[in-house]
């Protein structure tokens, strides 16, 4: 009798709980037909490259492809994520020769350009602010482009402003390696931050209104970059270094620098640099296949027994949500936005497996306290004002001459 009635009571506790987590996704759903979901960093033209022969025509975006792709990003998701504005990343590999890597990201540019011309009745292209306010009033997704990676421009200024002209409005200034003028988060540093080249590539972003992203980049990149740039920056996919110890996330006194600057860090949800655990099993698996002389991606019956008795540990909604309240907690709530890095990534956490689970997330927050209007900035509006201070100090900078800083020595 008593073990029954333990059983009824975790059963209506369990049914209460999916209940108050079905209204708080729908309370966020509401909140987002009014103000723009704007999620930072997502690299589906990356992946139309790799698997679709980079033809947005050779998959079916119109259905939900959870399980007939490895995408996690597809228009019904976006749809029910609330995705109200998407920063599609032109990622390229670090390792193309530079002039390589400025002609791929250009297909890259026009990769998204067909993406949006294949859906005009689901995206549209935008530049601006006010452009995403429009698209979004008009129940379209707006559609913005951002570079990953400095190494895309050549070294050269010309092609800077190319880009800014085909429609990018932000550039991470590095990726996974440091290049001739910026040192990477992930790799030997070799200019104690920023170059004089790197700095007067800051200068000129300012000047025509392109955003400076500084996820990937060192930290004493972070510091000059913040430094030199009159207009806020973006991290457009990282999370908090005071949470988890990886050299991807922002440490605490970047972020309180944070208030300042007028900047944002839109979190990211890679289960690696959320969740420490994670990272812990990754790096014992890459130990264990080299102790092996395997390859982690190749069949071991070895390997694979050693990961059937250590279990990866799981990374949740929970992770997430510990990662955007410490931002908050440090930066301020007008300092924190969405980068989810959805199909950048092999693995996400549980909950979190697509562009819909935006509304999941925001759920969470507002279970532990989050009210509307912190809601509302935290899903766009910080994201939009940075635009617009953004917009200004190139408005203001209009007569100054395009800058004709040499391209690093090599």
């Amino acid at each position: 009798m008593i073990r029954t009635a333990l059983l009824a009571a975790a059963s209506v506790l369990a049914m209460t709980s999916a209940a108050h987590a079905q209204d708080g996704e729908a309370r966020a759903r509401e909140i987002l037909r009014t103000t723009p979901l704007i999620d930072g960093h997502n690299d589906l033209p990356w992946a139309l490259r790799q698997d679709f022969g980079n033809d947005p025509y050779r998959v079916d975006l119109t259905a939900n492809l959870d399980e007939s792709t490895k995408l996690h990003t597809d228009i019904p998701r976006l749809r029910a994520g609330g995705v109200g504005a998407q920063f599609w990343s032109v990622y390229v590999p670090a390792t193309l020769t530079p002039l390589e890597a400025a002609r791929a990201t250009f297909e890259q540019v026009d990769t998204v350009k067909r993406l949006v011309a294949a859906h005009p009745d689901v995206f549209e292209l935008a530049v601006t602010a006010d452009d995403i306010d429009r698209i979004h009033g008009d129940g379209r997704i707006a559609s913005l482009i951002g570079i990953e990676g400095g190494y895309s421009i050549a070294g050269s200024m010309g092609v800077l402003r190319e880009f800014h002209r085909a429609g990018v409005r932000y550039m991470t200034l590095t990726h996974g390696r440091t290049t001739d003028w910026a040192d990477s988060a992930t790799d030997a540093p070799q200019h104690d931050g920023l170059t004089a080249f790197g700095e007067a590539v800051v200068r000129e972003m300012n000047r025509i209104g392109m955003m400076v992203d500084l996820s990937h980049v060192s930290e004493a990149s972070m510091v000059d970059a913040m430094r030199v740039s009159e207009a806020p920056v973006i991290f457009s996919h990282s999370s908090a270094r005071g949470v988890t110890d990886h050299p991807r996330n922002v440490p605490d006194a970047v972020l309180r620098q944070m208030a300042e600057d007028g900047g944002i860090v839109m979190v990211t949800f890679v289960p690696g640099f959320i969740n420490g655990a994670d990272g812990d099993w990754v790096k014992a698996l890459m130990a264990e296949a080299q102790r092996l002389g395997v390859s982690p991606d190749a069949p071991s019956a070895e390997l694979d027994a050693w990961i059937a008795a250590h279990p990866r540990p799981a990374t949740t909604v929970a992770h997430v949500v510990q990662h955007i309240q410490h931002v908050r907690d440090v930066a301020g709530v007008d300092h924190v936005g969405l980068g989810g890095d959805f199909d950048g990534v092999g693995r996400l956490p549980q909950g979190v497996e697509g562009v819909d689970a935006y509304p999941r997330i925001l759920a969470a927050l507002m279970a532990q306290g989050w009210s509307e209007a912190d809601i509302r900035k935290l899903a766009g509006e910080n994201m939009l004002r940075v635009m617009r201070a953004v917009e200004a100090v190139a408005a203001s900078k209009a007569a100054e001459r395009p800058s004709l800083e040499p391209a690093p020595a090599v």
